[in-house]
């Protein structure tokens, strides 16, 4: 994907050079808008990198939003304006470089760890050099679809200027969100190694969201200029600019209650009930396996809070059981763990979805629900680890034997592939 996006902004590069910009002062209008839109997460968040927050699927929507303008823009003012698909790719690459110069030298040093990354977050801009690909192919599509139809006769007299024509761009920015999904997926899947349909639900579902603001501001800022000319741009800007701002705060909030039921979690390991690390651990692995069987959204949300908080219920035991595992105990037993755990989890406000996942840990997998299928298995082979059984294989080997009551057999096969390309997704940072 970066090559391809390097070789077509080498080819409008080139080409805007010979022939010269048309209409500059539109190019520049949307070239800043474009630069100040990718700009304004780094202001917001005041670090030298575009920091996201978990949720947020588009970090810099204005500046997307002004992008997808600018490949759909046929008139300014009433006049026809003249740019075409390779002068709308030249100016969006230029705004991203632009918009990159503040970066340069300001990245913050933070201490060499293993860790499993947040969502688009590992070293050397990977991440950012494949967002700026996708951006540039993204806006290519819109463009390719709408100017060399714009000049078309046809289709002017069939469209005219009205609700067919507002039509017609927002049906166009659904595909190009469509496409932009599709890029995203498979960036994801290639980085983390987990299904591509997985992602792509992920994806697509995340499309109501900040993906449908941005397409319609979009369509809106292309509508306003070709009406009242540049002087609409800044009118329309400011309801995405406050979309912006509330995801912001929402997204960031989601932040917070994800650290606040971490942090619970870690109850269990400062009283000495399980092992250093075993929650955050099962929470990794689980949402592993979950993306391997084809879960996504909400889904794994609930499957990686019920992962961290999955033995809570252990704080009821007088005296602690050898590495907190469970797994090795009474059938009635880990049932009163388990209904201990989720009654906890019930007053901590969580979703209901995240208690049930908890309260279910021991019952038969046939009776579970397909969250809790993974949490238990995953759980059983952390401690069959822990137990010192002899490693990966023979602790699977546990779990097979189990599968005819104990655990699911597709999801024991999950966790088997999940470990045989060496677990969870880490990178070293710093």
């Amino acid at each position: 994907m970066r090559v391809a996006a390097l070789a077509l902004t080498a080819v409008a590069v080139v080409h805007t050079l010979r022939s010269g910009l048309a209409e500059p002062g539109h190019a520049l209008a949307f070239g800043a808008l474009v630069a100040l839109g990718e700009l304004a997460p780094v202001a917001r968040h005041g670090q030298g990198a575009r920091a996201r927050v978990p949720g947020e699927r588009e970090p810099a929507p204005l500046g997307a939003a002004g992008a997808l303008a600018y490949a759909l823009l046929g008139r300014s003012a009433g006049e026809p304006t003249g740019q075409g698909v390779l002068q709308v790719i030249t100016v969006v690459v230029a705004a991203q470089l632009l918009a990159a110069v503040p970066l340069l030298g300001r990245v913050p040093k933070v201490p060499s760890v293993r860790r499993r990354p947040a969502r688009g977050s590992v070293r050397g801009g990977g991440p950012e050099l494949d967002r700026a690909a996708r951006r540039v192919l993204t806006v290519a599509f819109a463009a390719v679809c709408f100017q060399p139809l714009r000049d078309a006769e046809q289709f002017t007299g069939v469209l005219g200027e009205g609700p067919a024509y507002a039509a017609f761009l927002v049906g166009l920015l659904g595909l190009t969100a469509l496409c932009d999904a599709v890029l995203a997926a498979f960036v994801e899947a290639a980085r983390t190694r987990y299904p591509y349909g997985s992602h792509l639900r992920d994806e697509l579902c995340g499309l109501p969201g900040i993906g449908s603001a941005v397409c319609a501001t979009g369509a809106v800022m292309a509508l306003g200029v070709a009406v009242a000319g540049l002087w609409a741009l800044p009118v329309v800007c400011v309801p995405l600019l406050l979309t912006q701002v509330s995801f912001s705060r929402y997204a960031a909030v989601r932040a917070t209650y994800r650290q606040t039921i971490a942090s619970l979690a870690r109850a269990t390991e400062v009283a000495g009930y399980t092992p250093p690390g075993h929650a955050h651990r099962v929470a990794e692995l689980s949402t592993a396996v979950g993306r391997e069987l084809g879960l996504a959204g909400s889904e794994l949300t609930v499957l990686e809070y019920a992962a961290l908080m999955h033995d809570i219920g252990q704080l009821s035991l007088v005296d602690p059981l050898a590495d907190g595992a469970t797994a090795r105990l009474p059938a009635a037993e880990q049932r009163r763990i388990a209904l201990l755990g989720g009654a906890v989890v019930r007053q901590t406000g969580v979703d209901a979805k995240v208690a049930v996942v908890v309260e279910r840990q021991a019952d038969p997998y046939r009776e579970q629900p397909l969250t809790a299928r993974i949490v238990r298995t995953v759980n059983a082979y952390e401690d069959l680890r822990g137990e010192g059984v002899g490693g990966a294989l023979e602790a699977l080997e546990q779990l097979r034997i189990g599968t005819g009551r104990d655990y699911q057999p597709q999801v024991v096969e999950a966790l088997a592939g999940v470990l045989a390309r060496g677990g969870p997704p880490r990178v070293r940072t710093g």
